[in-house]
């Protein structure tokens, strides 16, 4: 009688169980450690559109051709939160192990009824932090990365009105969240104030993303902008890898050059401004990113959309707020100061003496045409103070790179030489003795090869050295 009564609390026991897997909202199964079905519930073969009791004994890739379960027994791991795919969409699975006496001797799957895509929220704070990582991770390994904005307002030195102006103009635009399009010559500063921008503004403890559209090669664009998921090509990270959307949430995505970006790609950028969503290639769910767009370009994109090279439809989505920033030629008054600003940075860095510049070489940097702006200054200062000089705390006219002296209008000032170039002969003998020495100097006075290098006879070489007295 009580053995009765046992059975009888055991089958109700088993009931009970029965009854709490077949009301359970999400799929459940049960595998041996071969990976053969010992309970398959209602839930799961309802929506798989199969009786469910007809499953039990089958091995469980016979009825979800992707199923893990026995993989886990094999390994006695668990796999919590992945994602399978069945009919279409992506859910989100657990595959427990059941262990006795530290043996696996079953597995417990549950699947739970709905799409991935209505997770949008967690997958996107999820991804957000991967970034993060991902960002500060690249930050920390000592490489010196583009996503990193050190620039502010402080740093573009200028002591002329318009170029206050521009920065007062630059810093109203920071409290805002509009699109930014920065116009300019290579080398006058676009990315410093695009730094600014991102600096002064809300954003400026998240990251500051760079993409220069000229350079990414076409077939690897996308995969940049949006990032792929793990083998969504031949040659893809095992991981998959965010790109620079995903990577710039919550700050500023800086597209230099955006006249670069291909045609195709015009559209694509114009639907992600629009929407704030995209997919990794290979992905199946929408990202959604919070950023702000800062571009940049030297082109005449006006004249780009009568030639049909840019879209009108983009053009306008970024014609928001805009800067338009001086070539150095027309910041005459700034040329020197910047002269000396990197001269002395250099010589901080370096621990060299202090270097002057002879007010020729300043008449010649002031008259100079800087096509390369800015950029070509700092260049020129650093050529300079690592070169062997006449003097060394001194930079004369014969230190500078002929190119220099041909674009300007300089004129010598040593009394012996001083002339009014009267006439185009006087012109002419000034800079060929600039140009002679120069190249002698360049060649260790090696006049076979400066002859060959002038495209002149070396007995005539000879000669002019002789007339203009040249030091060899």
């Amino acid at each position: 009688m009580k053995q009765h009564g046992q059975n009888e609390l055991f089958l109700e026991k088993i009931e009970l169980f029965r009854l709490i897997f077949d009301n359970l909202y999400n799929g459940a199964l049960i595998t041996d450690k071969k990976g053969y079905i010992l309970y398959f519930n209602k839930p799961y073969g309802d929506f798989l559109g199969i009786d469910p009791r007809a499953q039990i004994g089958k091995h469980c890739t016979e009825v979800i051709a992707n199923s893990r379960m026995h993989l886990v027994a094999e390994s006695g791991e668990p796999e919590i939160n992945q994602v399978l795919n069945i009919k279409g969409q992506n859910m989100i699975v657990q595959r427990i192990p059941i262990k006795h006496n530290k043996e696996v001797i079953a597995v417990f799957g549950q699947i739970k009824f709905y799409d991935i895509s209505h997770m949008g929220e967690l997958i996107r704070k999820i991804s957000h932090l991967e970034s993060k990582v991902a960002y500060h991770d690249q930050v920390l390994s000592g490489v010196r990365s583009t996503n990193n904005a050190q620039y502010e307002f402080k740093d573009i030195l200028s002591q002329i009105d318009s170029m206050k102006a521009l920065k007062k103009k630059a810093l109203n635009m920071a409290d805002s969240d509009f699109p930014v399009l920065i116009y300019g010559e290579s080398g006058t500063g676009k990315e410093l104030f695009a730094q600014a921008v991102h600096n002064t503004s809300s954003r400026r403890h998240s990251p500051f993303v760079k993409i220069n559209c000229g350079a990414i090669p076409r077939e690897l664009a996308e995969s940049e902008l949006f990032g792929y998921e793990k083998g969504a090509f031949t040659g893809a990270d095992t991981k998959g890898k965010p790109g620079k959307f995903e990577l710039a949430h919550k700050g500023t995505i800086f597209l230099d050059e955006i006249g670069e970006l291909p045609f195709d790609l015009q559209s694509t950028l114009l639907n992600i401004l629009e929407e704030k969503t995209f997919e990794r290639i290979g992905g199946t769910s929408r990202i959604r990113t919070d950023f702000r767009l800062i571009a940049a370009t030297n082109q005449d994109i006006e004249r780009m959309l009568i030639e049909k090279r840019f879209r009108d439809d983009l053009f306008y989505r970024l014609n928001v707020l805009t800067l338009n920033i001086p070539p150095l030629r027309d910041r005459r008054d700034d040329i020197i100061m910047l002269a000396y600003y990197f001269l002395d940075e250099l010589i901080q860095e370096n621990n060299f003496q202090k270097i002057q510049l002879t007010s020729e070489v300043e008449d010649v940097l002031k008259d100079y045409s800087w096509p390369g702006n800015v950029r070509e200054l700092k260049n020129l200062m650093k050529k300079l103070i690592f070169q062997d000089r006449k003097e060394d705390d001194v930079i004369h006219v014969e230190d500078l790179p002929l190119d220099f002296i041909r674009d300007s209008n300089y004129q010598e000032k040593d009394d012996k030489n001083r002339c009014n170039f009267g006439s185009f002969k006087d012109m002419k003998s000034v800079f060929e003795k600039e140009i002679i020495a120069r190249v002698l100097k360049e060649n260790n006075f090696n006049k076979r090869q400066t002859a060959k290098q002038l495209g002149i006879h070396r007995s005539l070489l000879y000669n002019k050295i002789k007339k203009y007295k040249i030091a060899s």
